[in-house]
């Protein structure tokens, strides 16, 4: 089983990119769980065709500590296990007690259960806090792939990100996979993604092209896979799932500094 975490800045369509990548993965027959990590609970809406799951916390805060894995746990697209962590009401409490919350649960109630090949952690934003350092602190993300775009402030909390995998690195024997480009169609976007990836010391393991589809499958609360799966953008996702299920290149990062980052930018006609 491998446990892959989905980072990037917040709104830049990781929960997105991630459903899609699952759903690729599990129409190639893979056994996967996703744990939403964002107090926002949407990382498994597409999958569960527009369903609003009811959150861990929400459930134990309703149900008490006495529930059942079914309470938790829904199956979508693909037989795609699903479970969102939730949160503290917004400027109360932490994050981070949500997804251990889950975690602990999902360990007692048996949801981490033998045939699953994947579980994917869709992880909160870019704030390298509690929340974002609870999958990595107890060992459950070994892998890492950042979603980002040729956008500044995309590729500055990648950075970010990547300073926050490589002070875990070594205690978690965490590993960055990679770079997902999730194109805003900026200009020289691939070129700078790629060196951008070559910086940190990674791979840009796809760049998924800008596509309206996508947006159309959300509005019908489907992921692309399912929604037009003989779509060209339907392979992207393929692509992407295929190149993680394949992929051997797992690195600690190389963060860099503020002036190497605007650096490339710079070099690709992004600033000035």
């Amino acid at each position: 089983m491998r446990q892959i975490a989905i980072y990037g800045k917040g709104g830049i369509g990781k929960s997105t990119t991630t459903q899609n990548l699952t759903a690729a993965l599990a129409e190639a027959g893979k056994q996967i769980l996703i744990v939403g990590c964002d107090p926002k609970a949407d990382s498994t809406r597409l999958v569960l065709n527009g369903l609003a799951q009811k959150t861990v916390l929400d459930t134990l805060r309703d149900e008490g500590e006495d529930i059942e894995l079914d309470e938790i746990l829904l199956t979508g697209y693909g037989n795609i296990r699903c479970v969102e962590s939730g949160g503290p009401e917004p400027g109360v409490g932490c994050a981070g007690r949500g997804i251990i919350t889950s975690i602990n649960l999902l360990e007692q109630l048996g949801g981490y259960t033998d045939d699953l090949d994947y579980v994917f952690y869709d992880v909160l934003g870019d704030v390298v806090c509690g929340g974002f350092a609870m999958p990595i602190r107890e060992g459950k993300a070994e892998e890492i792939y950042i979603v980002a775009s040729g956008e500044m402030m995309a590729m500055y909390a990648a950075n970010n990100i990547a300073k926050g995998i490589s002070k875990f690195a070594n205690t978690g024997g965490t590993r960055l996979g990679g770079i997902i480009c999730n194109s805003r169609k900026v200009d020289n976007e691939y070129e700078m993604l790629k060196a951008f990836a070559s910086e940190l010391g990674t791979q840009l393991i796809h760049f998924v092209p800008r596509d309206n589809v996508v947006q159309r499958a959300e509005i019908n609360k489907k992921t692309v896979v399912d929604f037009d799966p003989k779509d060209p953008q339907a392979d992207e996702y393929r692509t992407l799932a295929k190149a993680i299920d394949e992929n051997k290149m797992f690195v600690i990062p190389k963060p860099m500094s503020q002036d190497k980052l605007e650096e490339i930018l710079m070099e690709f006609g992004i600033i000035g």
